[in-house]
C-alpha cells in the first residue's frame, strides 16, 4: 500500500503567516483538504515531502494560532 498522495496536479497557497523574506514558508493545498488531508510543505524544498494532516486537526491548529494561544518564535 503507497503512503504517497499524488500532489502534482494541487494548487498550493503560501501561508499569510510565513515572511516575504524567503525564510520561514509555509505552504498549504486548500483544494486538497475535500479528500479528508490537507497537504502542507516547506515553500523552499517544493519538490521534497509534504506532511499531510486530517482536515479536522488541520482546522483546529489554524484556529488555535489565529486566536493567539502560541507564541511566535
Amino acid at each position: 500500500m503507497s503512503t504517497t498522495a499524488d500532489l502534482s496536479g494541487v494548487e498550493w497557497v503560501k501561508s499569510s503567516y510565513s515572511s516575504g523574506e524567503g525564510g520561514q514558508c509555509l505552504e498549504w493545498a486548500p483544494s486538497h483538504a475535500s479528500t479528508g488531508l490537507v497537504p502542507v510543505r516547506d515553500s523552499k524544498d517544493p519538490h521534497g515531502p509534504a506532511l499531510a494532516f486530517p482536515t479536522l486537526a488541520w482546522q483546529v491548529f489554524v484556529g488555535q494560532v489565529k486566536s493567539g494561544p502560541y507564541p511566535t518564535l
